[in-house]
């Protein structure tokens, strides 16, 4: 017998214990997922169109591009680590016809390469797709990844369109329609076991326009990303509580789909709350409550958002509950706003 099997209970070390602050996946346990929406997407969409590259920033399978990597070898550019020079070689392939599917974490794109994409890509209004893993609170290693300002970092810059998809099938459409759009995007990218929530509610994503995925009278719920799953898991909770709840899902954040908000925020009586998976400065929230205001249209109006401060490390489901984005704290939240 050895000397650790000899020593006291007490006097042993304790297990180590596994951390979940890196898986990117936010699906819940048991729901339907894809793997890489968005490289098989991508490599799909390259086979009949021999303009697409693929490019990143030692992030390939990260980003799941390893998939566009594997099937078009002779299309993937591996920059290494050096997300300025990822944009800028991005913008120079796009001068020359090509479409790139640049690929990073969002808070490289938006923190360290923001002035090469401005200067690069979106000035000259080239068609250069920059898809980003890790957007707002989808990792749980602290501030150094967590991108929950990049939304308010782009959304002032001109000629640039941006995307927060929902979900695998969200992701999977919105693939080609980035690569039709003629100037540059940035789309936030859930990546790895992806979940499926949209094809419940005979989705079609279409750039530039938001859909009302379900209707009620009390509550509407505005929401882009992961947070219109869970605006659609809260709907369900608070209708048994007899709480009819409407949701309308905005993938793109700018272009805003302002006609269609209007219209449906117009629709007197209800409490109007935004859900979005970034901070509560600069975001979605922010963008409706313009609209809003510019029209006139004043609804009671709340947000549910990332706060505006540096966020702890740990696991995913603790963060979601504690910063309010888990389905439990926005069930909570709108219960409180409406005092039932």
């Amino acid at each position: 017998m050895n000397d650790a099997q000899n020593r006291p209970a007490a006097d042993k070390p304790a297990p180590k214990l596994r951390t979940s602050a890196m898986i990117a996946s936010i699906a819940a346990p048991g729901q339907a997922t894809r793997p890489a929406p968005f490289g098989h997407a991508l490599a799909k969409l390259a086979a009949t169109r021999p303009e697409i590259v693929g490019m990143t920033a030692d992030l390939g399978k990260y980003t799941d591009l390893h998939v566009f990597a594997e099937a078009f070898p002779d299309r993937f550019y591996q920059m290494g680590m050096a997300e300025q020079v990822l944009m800028a070689a991005a913008g120079g392939i796009a001068r020359e016809g090509f479409i790139p599917f640049a690929t990073t974490y969002a808070v490289f794109a938006a923190r360290r390469a923001y002035d090469f994409i401005c200067l690069s890509i979106v000035e000259e209004n080239l068609p250069v797709k920059i898809v980003c893993a890790l957007p707002g609170l989808t990792t749980g290693y602290g501030p150094s990844h967590q991108a929950t300002e990049d939304l308010a970092i782009f959304r002032g810059m001109p000629n640039l369109t941006i995307v927060d998809p929902c979900d695998a099938v969200d992701i999977e459409q919105a693939v080609p329609a980035i690569a039709d759009h003629p100037g540059p995007v940035y789309m936030r990218l859930l990546r790895g076991q992806v979940p499926v929530v949209l094809d419940r509610h005979d989705y079609r994503f279409e750039l530039g326009k938001a859909k009302l995925l379900r209707d009620g009278g009390d509550v509407l719920m505005i929401s882009s990303g992961l947070m219109t799953m869970r605006s659609l898991e809260a709907a369900d909770r608070l209708a048994a509580d007899g709480i009819g709840v409407a949701v309308l899902h905005s993938p793109t954040i700018k272009p805003l789909d302002t006609a269609t908000i209007l219209s449906e925020a117009g629709r007197g009586g209800r409490l109007v709350v935004v859900a979005e998976n970034h901070s509560i400065v600069g975001g979605l929230g922010e963008a409706v409550a313009g609209t809003l205001l510019r029209a006139g249209v004043t609804p009671a109006f709340r947000q549910i958002a990332l706060p505006d401060a540096f966020l702890d490390a740990g696991a995913l489901p603790t963060l979601h509950d504690r910063y309010g984005i888990s389905t439990d704290a926005v069930v909570r939240q709108v219960k409180g706003w409406l005092d039932r």
